[in-house]
């Protein structure tokens, strides 16, 4: 309740004096907006959080009471909304760990693990040199020079006079079709 800590004195007063209507509401509405919420967002601990969210704002806004239903759906909907907007905004993240290793390398059988890990390694990587002669030059070039040379967008950027999002579109691209080649030779084995 430290949400409406910043409310004025008038307001506790109103929203006290409508907590047996509220909770009236809340019973009736609360299942039905629950599984609205779910149906739209598919995290169920995020889910609870927007209905959680929706009816602390619910109790707070002490003049709603006659169109409590639809004022909670069109506020839930605001909500799912503003999670999505937040998902979307949130950094990519590194396409190295923090050894500097590329995914790449990292998804990779370490050769040092034994003859039938190098061997493993030496076949992989021969499947990656033919799927990568299959991709469109731009996505090829992208992919190599990211996670085999390992140079950085941002140096990719300035050098080939290609834009940032471009170069992540691209190797985006490269990715999903060099996963789907390998999945179909290898199946389940590469992620």
């Amino acid at each position: 309740m430290d949400a409406l800590a910043g409310l004025p004195p008038s307001a506790h007063l109103t929203m006290l004096a409508n907590t047996p209507r509220f909770t009236e509401i809340v019973a009736r509405e609360r299942s039905r907006l629950s599984r609205f919420i779910r149906g739209q967002v598919r995290d169920a601990a995020e889910a609870e959080d927007i209905l959680q969210d929706v009816l602390l704002e619910f109790y707070a806004a002490t003049d709603v009471l006659e169109q409590a239903g639809a004022w909670l759906f069109r506020v839930a909907k605001n909500r799912i909304i503003d999670r999505a907007r937040k998902k979307r905004e949130e950094p990519l993240p590194a396409a190295d760990d923090q050894d500097g290793r590329s995914w790449l390398e990292e998804n990779l059988p370490d050769p040092a693990a034994g003859p039938d890990a190098a061997y493993a390694r030496s076949v992989l990587l021969g499947s990656i040199q033919a799927a990568l002669q299959k991709l469109p030059p731009e996505q090829r070039d992208v992919f190599v020079a990211h996670e085999i040379e390992g140079l950085a967008f941002a140096d990719m950027s300035a050098q080939w006079r290609v834009p940032h999002n471009t170069l992540l579109a691209r190797k985006r691209y490269a990715v999903l079709a060099l996963r789907a080649r390998l999945q179909a030779e290898y199946g389940d084995l590469i992620v």
